[in-house]
């Protein structure tokens, strides 16, 4: 509310055993600054291990791939592997795969094709 910003999506994701919204400013189009809030729905899910371990805060941040499989394979050439072997299926049905913290200067990043 303080922020005046509006839920424009929400859904669980079983297999990453979490439910998210996704926040935007009103009027914003698809594909604009979006927040995704995220909340576990199993005690074992890797969001709920995070959030016992480093409390509620930035998880990550995430960027839109024009060709994530391109990009995939761009980055493991070039020495930064994504965790995945291969993208998985994400949030709003895209493909998303995400970058260790140690080759993003410490923050996970999210790739979304």
């Amino acid at each position: 509310d303080t922020l005046r910003l509006e839920v424009v999506h929400e859904e669980t994701v079983p297999m990453q055993k979490v439910r998210v919204l996704f926040l935007a400013a009103p009027g914003a189009q698809p594909g604009e600054c979006q927040i995704e809030l995220l909340e576990p729905t199993d005690p074992d899910g890797t969001i709920a291990k995070f959030l016992e371990r480093r409390g509620p805060g930035l998880h990550h941040v995430a960027f839109r791939m024009h060709d994530l499989s391109a990009e995939f394979k761009r980055l493991s050439s070039a020495g930064f592997p994504p965790i995945e072997t291969t993208p998985r299926p994400g949030s709003r049905g895209h493909q998303v795969c995400f970058l260790h913290p140690k080759h993003a200067h410490g923050a996970l990043v999210e790739l979304v094709g």
